[in-house]
């Protein structure tokens, strides 16, 4: 069976699979995340200047510090936070690809 011949996967479909891949890994592995602070948070305490840092300005958001709030289960919170986080990338790159495709396609008609 040669290239040509062989049977295209649609675009959307695609899309979908990365979508749920994506969702999956967000929900199931920020589930089981580590508790223990992050390389730059274990610097910092390490050369002292931990105690210095000050909140920032998203600190009371409602999903500030990897958790959602108003979930009392830590791995629920994350792994809600993470799927949250995720469904928000996807739907801004999906927008943005489609005003690039709209935007090509549109000049492209043109010349």
């Amino acid at each position: 069976m040669s290239t040509a011949e062989k049977k295209r996967v649609p675009f959307r479909w695609v899309a979908v699979g990365i979508a749920v891949v994506a969702l999956l890994l967000a929900g199931v592995v920020s589930y089981y995340a580590s508790a223990n602070p992050d390389g730059l948070e274990y610097v910092a305490g390490k050369t002292g200047f931990l105690d210095s840092a000050s909140e920032h300005g998203a600190a009371d958001g409602p999903l500030a510090d990897y958790g959602t709030k108003g979930v009392d289960d830590e791995r629920l919170s994350g792994g809600l936070a993470g799927v949250i986080g995720t469904v928000v990338v996807l739907v801004l790159a999906g927008g943005l690809a489609l005003v690039v495709r709209r935007r090509s396609a549109a000049s492209s008609d043109e010349a």
